[in-house]
């Protein structure tokens, strides 16, 4: 390992050390479309919220993946910055996301324009950050609100906007569509905001 590697991955390590209280919310994923699972939690700090978790998965292409996530958010629940590690078949993956205080996006220290209205930051390989834009909407039974985010693809790997729509249909559906993906369908959400049934994608486990 690089010192410079070192220094990152030490860093990583204390920002995640200064979140020190689990808010007891936590979930573990069945993939439906293929092999996996995801395992994620969320902890609450002074500055705001932190997800993390592990994604275990083969791809669309048949390969093995995992890859550990975090997501840092004010207590608004906007995205501060991210971070993704791992690896994809014999391709390691080291991205590191931020959102500055311009409301710039960067991706490895790239400034990505165009996204400076995002304020989500959504990982294309994990339901974990669909919870992320459901506390911050805070949406009632019956309003629907766009969400459109910061799309992170980690096989481009790519920061692009992806328009999103929420509608509360009741206390635990929402209707979701994400049209530029081809995906429209009924989330049922806890309590938490953790959805535990994402149609043809993820289920909750257990």
């Amino acid at each position: 390992m690089t010192e410079s590697a070192t220094m990152t991955e030490s860093a990583t390590m204390t920002e995640s050390a200064t979140m020190t209280e689990p808010t007891g919310d936590s979930i573990l994923w069945r993939r439906l479309d293929g092999p996996g699972h995801d395992a994620c939690r969320l902890l609450e700090g002074a500055a705001g919220w932190l997800l993390e978790g592990t994604a275990v998965f083969q791809d669309d292409r048949g390969r093995p993946t995992c890859l550990h996530y975090e997501v840092r958010c004010d207590r608004r629940w906007h995205t501060e910055s991210g971070r993704v590690r791992g690896w994809i078949g014999e391709r390691a993956v080291a991205l590191r996301v931020e959102r500055d205080a311009a409301g710039r996006w960067l991706l490895n220290d790239e400034l990505v324009p165009g996204l400076e209205d995002q304020v989500d930051l959504d990982l294309g390989f994990t339901p974990a950050t669909n919870l992320l834009q459901l506390r911050r909407l805070q949406l009632q039974i019956g309003q629907a609100a766009d969400a459109p985010a910061a799309w992170l693809d980690v096989h481009g790997p790519s920061l692009t906007r992806l328009v999103q729509r929420y509608e509360r249909r009741s206390a635990t559906a929402y209707g979701y569509r994400a049209p530029e993906v081809g995906y429209e369908g009924e989330l049922q959400v806890a309590p938490s905001g953790f959805v535990r049934s994402y149609p043809g994608l993820w289920v909750v486990e257990g």
